[in-house]
């Protein structure tokens, strides 16, 4: 067997924070301790130095040197140009597909778990369900810069959304998808793509805690 290799402690120790960010675990303003994270996750400093580096990048964690490592506190304008950013990704997609039956019937499995999930404030399997709706389309059309894009921006109106679904907001949420569908069936593309900015416009609407 071959010795884990430093790049995949370095990927898990990323996957592990980013999930702790989003999910709140680590919650926004956190001063982040790099001995303390290694010895939480059983890691070496090394690869929880550069995944808080990759996590700098992506807007997720602030650093001030000599001073403080923290999750960036949640600001509305951040979390508004990163929906605005993926928005313009799953336009895109929707431009360039025409969905099957089957691919339509997978968006509509995943409505309904996203409804039901809101509905049982079940934020971790509305993500999910979330996740396997919007990714139908993005997934048809090829476009693998667009995947990686929306892959890349996600994470930072992650904590967003999750305030956006345990909110009364979630209920409207449900009926964009709902009608999201019903215009890729038709199929209505200038509806579709109407809908879909409704739906990533309204993301950072349902954060009262945001930061102007």
């Amino acid at each position: 067997m071959e010795k884990v290799g430093r790049n995949l402690l370095r990927d898990a120790a990323y996957e592990r924070l980013r999930a702790a960010i989003v999910d709140g675990t680590l919650e926004p303003g956190l001063i982040l301790r790099g001995d303390d994270i290694a010895e939480r996750l059983g890691l070496s400093r090394a690869p929880i130095r550069d995944a808080l580096s990759r996590l700098t990048t992506e807007g997720l964690v602030e650093s001030k040197p000599q001073s403080f490592t923290r999750v960036t506190p949640l600001v509305e304008k951040d979390v508004r140009d990163a929906a605005a950013v993926v928005g313009a990704m799953h336009d895109l997609a929707l431009r360039s597909v025409a969905l099957s039956a089957e691919q339509l019937d997978r968006m509509r499995a995943a409505g309904e778990r996203f409804a039901a999930a809101v509905r049982a404030g079940d934020l971790d399997a509305a993500l999910e369900a979330d996740d396997a709706l919007h990714a139908v389309p993005v997934l048809a059309c090829g476009n693998a810069a667009a995947a990686m894009t929306i892959e890349r921006f996600t994470p930072l109106i992650r904590r967003a959304e999750r305030l956006l679904w345990a909110s009364p907001h979630g209920e409207r949420s449900i009926r964009q998808h709902d009608e999201l569908i019903a215009a890729l069936s038709e199929p209505d593309t200038t509806r579709a793509l109407a809908v879909n900015r409704t739906i990533w416009g309204h993301i950072h609407q349902g954060d009262d805690r945001a930061a102007d």
